[in-house]
C-alpha cells in the first residue's frame, strides 16, 4: 500500500462497549536463568523475554523436535503408532553414553512399537528410545538430523540446529527459547493426539516404571499439561512449560537455571504473571463485514471487505474494554479483485498504544465490467473528480 495517507480512507470504531479505566500491570519477573521467554499460544504475542534468541544447548529439549518429526511422519501416512522398530546396537548402547543419561530401557534385538518409543521419548526422556526412532524413519541419525533442521527452517526457528536427537552434547546443537516456544506451539496445533502424551505423569516400559520429569505437572494452582525439561552440565537445568486458563494458553521456556527445583520455580513465575495480569481476546472474526467500499470499473459497485481469519490479542487484564480499531482503505479500488485481496490495513490500539495491525481484505471475488460498464464508471469518475 502506499504510504501517501491522502489515497487512502480513515474509519475508526470501539470493539467492546468503552469507558476509560488504567491497567495496572507490574513489571515482568527478573528470573534467574539464562534465557526464557512467555508467550501466549492462541495470539502469538510474547509477553516476557530476555535473552530470548541466544544460542544455547538445549538438552533434552531437543527430544520435542525428535517427537515432533515422529507425529510428521505419522500424518504423512509414513508411520503408524503400532509400527514394530527393530533394536539397533546403537541405540542400545546409548545407556552407558552419558553419565546421568535418561532411558527408557529398550534392549538391543528386540521389537518394540512406535507408540511405546515415543512415550519414552516424551514421558521418560530416553536417550536411547529417541535414537532407535531416528534410525527406524531417517536410517541413521545424520539424516534425521536433516529432518529436524528442515522442520525447524519450516516453523521460523531461525537460531536453532540439530545435530541429533537426543540433545547430548554435540558442537553446533543449540536452540533458543524462541525457537523452542514456537516449536511447543506448532506441536501442540498440529499434532494435539501426540501432545497428548506430554501430560502423562508415568510410563512403564520393561517393567520399569518412570515419572515424567516436569515436576510442573503435579502442582495443582496451575493446569499444566506439558511439556518438557532437560539437563546437561553445558545446558543447565531447562523447561518448556504450558499451561491453560479458562480460554487462555501460555507457553514458557526456561533455559540454564541451576537447579531442578530453580527450572520449577521460575517457570511457575512466568506462567503465573501471565495469567493473573493477561487475557486473550478475540475482538473479530474471520469473514464478518466490517466495511462497504465502492469499486470501479466491476460487474458489481459496492466491495465488501473484513479479515480472512480470526483475529486474537493478548493484552492487560480488564482492558478489553478499551479497545478500539480503525482501518484504513484505499479510496479508489478498481477491479478485477480476487477473495483475500489485501485492500488496506486494520490497527488495534489501547489509549496511545498500538497493540497489533492486520490485512484488511476482500471478503468476495468481483471481476472486471463488460466495455459499456467500464465506459459509465469511467465517466462517473471523471465527474466526481470535477466537482
Amino acid at each position: 500500500m502506499n504510504p501517501n495517507f491522502s489515497r487512502f480512507t480513515v474509519f475508526a470504531f470501539c470493539i467492546f462497549a468503552s469507558f476509560s479505566t488504567f491497567a495496572i500491570v507490574p513489571a515482568a519477573p527478573s528470573l534467574s536463568a539464562k534465557s526464557y521467554i512467555l508467550m501466549d499460544y492462541t495470539s502469538g504475542k510474547v509477553l516476557v523475554e530476555n535473552n530470548a534468541e541466544l544460542s544455547v544447548p538445549p538438552a533434552s529439549l531437543t527430544k520435542m523436535m525428535t517427537s515432533y518429526v515422529v507425529s510428521a511422519e505419522i500424518a504423512a501416512g509414513n508411520l503408524n503408532l503400532s509400527d514394530k522398530v527393530h533394536i539397533s546396537r546403537n541405540a542400545w548402547a546409548q545407556n552407558p553414553a552419558f553419565k546421568g543419561s535418561s532411558l527408557t530401557w529398550i534392549e538391543v534385538n528386540t521389537d518394540v512399537s512406535v507408540e511405546d518409543l515415543l512415550k519414552g521419548v516424551i514421558i521418560q526422556s530416553g536417550n536411547d528410545a529417541s535414537v532407535a526412532l531416528a534410525e527406524h524413519i531417517a536410517g541413521s541419525e545424520d539424516v534425521f538430523a536433516q529432518l529436524m533442521n528442515q522442520h525447524a527452517e519450516k516453523l521460523g526457528m531461525k537460531n536453532s540446529h540439530f545435530v541429533n536427537s537426543n540433545g547430548l552434547p554435540a558442537e553446533g546443537h543449540v536452540s533458543t527459547a524462541k525457537d523452542l516456544a514456537l516449536l511447543t506451539a506448532a506441536m501442540i496445533r498440529n499434532f494435539p493426539e501426540e501432545y497428548a502424551y506430554y501430560k502423562e505423569k508415568w510410563f512403564t516400559y520393561n517393567g520399569i516404571k518412570q515419572p515424567n520429569r516436569n515436576s510442573l505437572l503435579w502442582d495443582d494452582s496451575l493446569n499444566v499439561d506439558g511439556v518438557k525439561t532437560g539437563h546437561t552440565d553445558a545446558a543447565g537445568y531447562c523447561l518448556v512449560s504450558s499451561a491453560t486458563k479458562n480460554d487462555m494458553r501460555l507457553i514458557s521456556v526456561v533455559m540454564g537455571t541451576r537447579s531442578k527445583n530453580t527450572r520449577k520455580v521460575e517457570g511457575k513465575k512466568l506462567l503465573s504473571y501471565g495469567f493473573r495480569f493477561f487475557e486473550t481476546v478475540k475482538p473479530l472474526t474471520a469473514g464478518k463485514q466490517l466495511h462497504q467500499q465502492k469499486i470501479w470499473m466491476g460487474d458489481k459497485e459496492i466491495l465488501s471487505l473484513g479479515i480472512s481469519t480470526d483475529i486474537y490479542l493478548t493484552i492487560p487484564r480488564g482492558q478489553a474494554k478499551n479497545l478500539k480499531a480503525n482501518y484504513v482503505v484505499e479510496k479508489n479500488i478498481e477491479a478485477p479483485i480476487t477473495k483475500n485481496q489485501e485492500i488496506g490495513k486494520i490497527y488495534f490500539s489501547l489509549g496511545k498504544e498500538k497493540v497489533a495491525e492486520f490485512p484488511l481484505v476482500a471478503l468476495e471475488e468481483i471481476n472486471e465490467a463488460g466495455f459499456f460498464g467500464r465506459m459509465s464508471d469511467g465517466v462517473s469518475r471523471w465527474f466526481g473528480e470535477l466537482f
